[in-house]
């Protein structure tokens, strides 16, 4: 299973398989055409309600990491969360996220869970 994480803003590369948007909100600045997103799993973004907590540095990215995984793990998540392992069963999977830090986002959580 590959699945790896980069910066929506960046240009595609051959090599990244199915794109798989997974910000809640649609990138500012950037065409749907230039993002080539093949998938975009809304219910697998944090809530807004955490995604505001962590960007306000009330909390550690260990602390995100875990309420992100509780949210993950909710009934609403299993389908979407289930339909991404398939496709990177089949291939390679980019996560593609806005984040300016995304080894430190929720991305990167996500793709951890996809491979453990």
């Amino acid at each position: 299973m590959s699945v790896r994480v980069r910066r929506v803003h960046e240009p595609p590369e051959p090599d990244d398989g199915v794109r798989v948007l997974v910000d809640r909100l649609w990138p500012r600045g950037l065409s749907k055409d230039a993002a080539r997103v093949d998938e975009w799993p809304k219910e697998l973004t944090p809530s807004t309600g955490l995604r505001r907590w962590y960007h306000a540095g009330e909390g550690t990215y260990e602390e995100f990491r875990e309420r992100y995984e509780a949210e993950l793990a909710a009934p609403g998540a299993a389908e979407p969360l289930e339909r991404v392992r398939e496709l990177a069963g089949r291939g390679p999977v980019t996560l593609l996220t806005a984040s300016r830090t995304p080894e430190r986002s929720h991305a990167e959580v996500l793709a951890r869970l996809l491979e453990g």
